[in-house]
């Protein structure tokens, strides 16, 4: 007999029966990644976030592991529904709690769940799945964000599919940075050049330190100038130093911190994730502006090491239409949502259907932004 056991913390599943199934190489759904966000505080009821794993046993053992959170507020998932929360409360009924399957404060497409189960066959099964925990719950919703195509292609007639786009840098099997710039147009190419003599006239060198070679005052350092950079903007990081440093301790073979050096001190980091063929650069911090000092931290220094490294794709984070003329390619992402109630059901999916058309045009109009050259060739 089926049965369905929602967990209040990831710590009762355990990093055996999770990773089994959920495996190691998508760096975001590891235990030690969803773990260190829980007990770190950063995920919490506390926070808005209540963890609600859902695990689905079969015959003794387990054949799904599905990511679950109760939401009582939408910060920290890039996907804005924060308009449809307010078309809710005009009309009298309660948008929260809502279901959210995700990555928290984490917007990189990859897998939501493990399963011994084939990927159709679990997307055939999920909206019961969720109808039944939404009448447990008395959530309005629930939402699946950046989910891989693979998901998507097969997801079922009662989930609405909403599409994004993000900005990604592709490996079409460059010796170095140099026959990467050798793609581009001779005015962005060149435009690429100046940024990195830039940085380096103001006397700043850039040092990538991987795994065992990053410390632990190494990342004090690093989410001093996180936090820093949260400040200037009047707001407060999601994560705290706890939660680095347990990333340190449990999984520093997927972590890449690149450090920026200017007369003896460090006055820069950004912090990457490695994949099997894909690096996520997700957290950068500084602590005075340095002209170009960004780019070549959070793109140009990623762009190397996934050359270097045999990558096959490089995800520098959310948002960023000034990536494209850096050799970043639009892509669309995607999410999933099911709504309980009918009649706003129904206008989401109009809506949905009105966005994703218009999402279409701007990557087509998008594209031709990018900076390489005609087919045809160019004249130099």
């Amino acid at each position: 007999m089926d049965k369905v056991n929602l967990h209040r913390s990831i710590a009762s599943i355990g990093p055996e029966r999770w990773d089994t199934l959920c495996g190691r190489e998508y760096p975001f759904l590891r235990y030690a990644f969803l773990h260190a966000l829980e007990a770190s505080g950063c995920v919490a009821p506390a926070t808005g976030w209540q963890p609600l794993h859902l695990e689905r046993v079969v015959a003794g053992e387990t054949d799904l592991l599905l990511p679950l959170y109760l939401k009582s507020h939408s910060w920290g998932e890039y996907v804005f529904d924060w308009a449809w929360a307010d078309a809710f409360e005009r009309h009298g009924l309660s948008y929260y709690p809502k279901l959210l399957s995700a990555i928290p404060f984490t917007p990189a497409t990859g897998p939501r769940f493990g399963s011994r189960l084939s990927q159709r066959e679990v997307m055939q099964q999920l909206p019961e799945l969720v109808r039944s925990v939404g009448r447990q719950t008395g959530a309005s919703s629930w939402h699946g964000l950046f989910l891989p195509p693979q998901a998507l292609q097969c997801a079922p007639q009662p989930l609405l599919q909403r599409v994004g786009v993000q900005y990604h840098w592709f490996n079409r099997g460059y010796r170095d940075f140099d026959d990467f710039l050798d793609c581009f147009n001779s005015r962005k190419r060149k435009a690429v050049r100046r940024e990195r003599r830039k940085v380096e006239s103001q006397g700043i060198g850039l040092r990538r330190l991987h795994a065992a070679e990053i410390r632990p005052e190494h990342l004090e350092l690093f989410y001093r100038f996180y936090q820093m950079t949260y400040l200037k903007r009047g707001q407060q990081g999601y994560l705290n130093a706890d939660f680095f440093q347990r990333l340190l301790h449990t999984m520093p073979e997927q972590l890449l911190l690149i450090l920026a050096e200017r007369e003896g001190e460090t006055i820069a980091a950004a912090l990457c994730f490695i994949g099997t063929d894909t690096l996520y650069g997700r957290y950068w911090g500084c602590g005075e502006e340095y002209d170009c000092l960004h780019f070549e931290a959070c793109y140009y220094q990623g762009i190397e090491f996934c050359i270097e490294q045999g990558l096959a794709r490089f995800d520098p984070g959310a948002q960023g239409e000034h990536k494209i003329q850096r050799g970043f390619e639009p892509v669309t992402t995607g999410s999933l949502h099911w709504i309980a109630h009918a009649g706003f059901e129904a206008a989401i999916r109009d809506f949905l259907d009105r966005e994703r058309s218009a999402m279409q045009q701007q990557i087509e109009a998008l594209a031709e932004w990018l900076p390489f050259k005609a087919s045809t060739g160019e004249s130099e």
